[in-house]
């Protein structure tokens, strides 16, 4: 059964796509640690993030360096990673903006308003143009 990242990917459910590659997709995390908050997911199936073959790895993070950047410029803050990969079955990096290391606790993390998660995804999109 497909994860529901890939079904994210797929178009089948409804997400805050930030951008997309032939090979990775980011959209905003519905239950935020902070506004911004991001997920990048390979557009490949497989579980455990460092299970991902060499080149899949060695894409990932020039995918994200825009991203990030994009981030910073919106919500003026450091954006930390972090890859966990308890929840879902499907490699991603977390992408989140922070003003300390204490910032990474996804005990924090809240379900977030459609209106602001499409406001912030206008401004980061429109930093990534």
């Amino acid at each position: 059964m497909p994860t529901i990242f890939t079904r994210i990917v797929a178009g089948e459910i409804p997400s805050f796509k930030l951008m997309e590659n032939e090979q990775f997709y980011a959209f905003l995390d519905i239950r935020p640690i902070n506004p911004g908050h991001t997920l990048v997911v390979p557009k490949i199936e497989v579980d455990e993030f460092f299970d991902l073959e060499p080149t899949w790895l060695e894409g990932l993070m020039p995918f994200a360096q825009p991203i990030a950047k994009a981030l910073k410029t919106v919500t003026g803050q450091r954006i930390g990673m972090l890859v966990a990969g308890f929840e879902v079955p499907h490699a991603h990096l977390h992408l989140i903006p922070i003003q300390t290391e204490a910032d990474l606790d996804f005990a924090r993390a809240r379900p977030a308003d459609p209106d602001s998660l499409k406001a912030i995804q206008q401004q980061i999109v429109e930093a990534l143009a």
